[in-house]
Order: structure tokens, then sequence, then C-alpha cells
């Protein structure tokens, strides 16, 4: 798919959606290119993750080693950390946002 293309993002979503169809809210989600697989046992997780993996071969996609993370019990999803406990803000950012200056005049804001 083209760059630039104003109904990039939404075409490639219902792409990856399609693709893992019969998948979702049983083993994976899916935001664009962001997976996360899960399962209830470290069984059901390697069953599920084979089962994520022969979908992307067989359709042909390419996945970066590097960006992937297995196995974990917590990690970092679309600026939030989750766990099996819980979704959490990642304090990380609201450090960052915390130490942003204050705005002392119009121009600032």
């Amino acid at each position: 798919m083209p760059f630039g293309l104003c109904n990039a993002p939404g075409t490639f979503q219902r792409c990856m959606m399609s693709i893992f169809s019969d998948l979702l809210e049983e083993c994976i989600e899916i935001f664009m290119d962001d997976f996360t697989v899960y399962g209830d046992t470290f069984e059901k997780c390697l069953h599920n993750l084979d089962l994520v993996l022969e979908r992307c071969q067989r359709k042909n996609l390419v996945l970066n080693f590097e960006k992937c993370h297995f196995m974990v019990t917590e990690g970092i999803v679309l600026g939030h950390v989750v766990s099996e406990r819980s979704i959490q803000v990642n304090q990380a950012k609201v450090d960052v946002i915390a130490k942003l200056h204050f705005p002392t005049n119009q121009k600032e804001i």
C-alpha cells in the first residue's frame, strides 16, 4: 500500500482484522501493526502463538524480530502497562509531561 493515502490506516486495520478474524478476542488483539497474543497458560500461549505465526506465514506477513517480545507477563501496549492484574498508565510518559514547564504567556499556550 503506498504511503500518504488518506484512507490507508483504516484499510490496513480492516485488512489485519480480516486476516485474523477467527482468532480475534480468542487469542489475539490487533491495533494496526501491534499484535498481542495471549492465553491462560504457558502451553496455551505457545499454541496461540503458533496459530498466529502460521497465519502470518500463510498470508506472507513479515514480522520484525527486533520489535517482537515473546512470553512476557507484563508489557507496554499503546502507551499503557498491561499485565494479568491490570492496565496502568506508563509512568515514564506521565513523568515527561509532569516535567514540562508551565506556559507563562499566550504564545506558549
